[in-house]
């Protein structure tokens, strides 16, 4: 509080009729009239009302510095609170506010400049990410991934919704690509499925036909010439193609139970032989072992498929063996060869150059997402947005979880 004798002080004073007045470079001037109170009590009051005035500015300034109002607001607030100042009915150093109220200018100026470059880099950034989506949805428009295509696109969709406006030409321009590639993949979408429904209704006539031939079959006893025919008819089926699925689903259940009732009856008059097949099994078995000892676990995948390839000629020389044992030497069989399979795909995957291109793009991606965050967070930080910065953070959170998986995925291929 400015410190005062009982009529005056060095920016007011108080005449005997109780009119206060205040001392400024511009002179003298009344502010207010307490007429029954003592002069250093009239003193008070308005001083008391400087020291809220410049509270008021002291706030101000905090706010400017601090960055909390956009330097628009903060012009204005500071013109708003000057011209308080300039007509306070108040005792104190009013020049002096005033002049701390324009001392503001420069930092107001430095924050706009600021905030000119930044919008100008995230204009920059925002233009960027747009083309990168728009060059992404022209190479999936042209490519033929019916599925995963139509999600990514849609998720793009998602990110550019998100993303702020850039200046007007380029942005309608960015958005025409973007539109018309969304345009021309679901264009080629739609023709390719339309094609695949016209492809299914020419597999249906073809299964019908099939099934025709098959009933023929039904009674005959003819075993191997019939079994053979049965085998091509199966392989005509296979090469088919789908049909309608309610269609194809119907006319595979009839087609299977005839084959079945043909391979069942034949299977018991097979029945009877059971016993001379003992010698075969043993032969089988004997394979087997020796099979599974040399190829498994599978550690060389060529040399595996030629061990196997060794393995079932020979053992498909050898006869029937018993009904009872044909499920667990077959499966023994079916191990061997899915192990194979299943190595030499897990071969390809971790060879193929495409997926490895995706798993080191998914993982660029998620890096340069957890770079803008931070530097986001650094900014948000330096202006004192608690709330935007922990926002920030929770985001680096769920990217750098992402990353870590596409990481894993990334090192199957090292």
């Amino acid at each position: 509080m400015v410190s005062m004798s009982l009529t005056s002080s060095p920016f007011g004073r108080v005449e005997p009729d109780g009119t206060v007045y205040v001392t400024t470079a511009a002179g003298e001037r009344a502010v207010g009239q307490i007429p029954d109170a003592a002069p250093e009590e009239a003193l008070a009051f308005f001083a008391d009302r400087f020291n809220a005035l410049q509270g008021r500015v002291e706030l101000l300034e905090a706010r400017v510095k601090a960055g909390a109002l956009s330097p628009d607001e903060a012009r204005k607030s500071v013109a708003a609170v000057k011209e308080d100042v300039v007509t306070a009915n108040a005792v104190g150093d009013l020049d002096g506010l005033a002049a701390r109220l324009d001392a503001l200018e420069p930092a107001i100026a430095e924050q706009a400049e600021k905030r000119k470059e930044d919008r100008a880099r995230v204009q920059e950034e925002t233009r960027q990410a747009k083309e990168n989506m728009v060059a992404e949805a022209e190479k999936i428009a042209e490519g033929s991934d019916w599925r995963g295509g139509a999600n990514r696109l849609r998720g793009l969709l998602d990110q550019w919704k998100v993303l702020p406006r850039i200046d007007k030409a380029t942005d309608d321009d960015l958005w025409h690509r973007f539109s018309s590639a969304r345009t021309n993949y679901t264009r080629r979408r739609k023709a390719y499925f339309a094609d695949l429904g016209e492809k299914r209704e020419v597999s249906r006539l073809a299964k019908e036909k099939i099934l025709a031939e098959a009933r023929e079959l039904v009674g005959s006893s003819d075993w191997g010439p019939t079994a053979g025919a049965f085998r091509d008819l199966m392989g005509r089926w296979k090469a088919a193609g789908p049909a309608p699925r309610e269609a194809d689903e119907a006319m595979w259940k009839e087609f299977r139970e005839i084959q079945d009732n043909f391979f069942n009856r034949r299977q018991q008059v097979f029945d009877s032989q059971d016993a001379e097949y003992s010698a075969n099994q043993a032969a089988k078995e004997k394979l087997l072992a020796e099979a599974e000892a040399g190829i498994l676990p599978v550690t060389d995948v060529a040399a595996a498929k030629a061990a196997y390839r060794t393995f079932i000629d020979a053992y498909n020389e050898i006869g029937r063996v018993p009904r009872e044992q044909v499920r667990a030497l077959d499966a023994r069989v079916k191990a061997i060869e899915t192990a194979v399979r299943t190595a030499e795909e897990d071969e390809w995957r971790r060879t193929d150059p495409d997926a490895r291109a995706r798993a080191e793009e998914t993982v660029g991606m998620l890096s340069a997402e957890i770079d803008k965050l931070t530097e986001k967070i650094a900014k948000a930080e330096a202006r004192g947005d608690k709330s935007a910065a922990d926002k920030a953070k929770e985001s680096i959170a769920t990217y750098t979880a992402w990353l870590d998986q596409a990481k894993a995925t990334l090192a199957d291929f090292q």
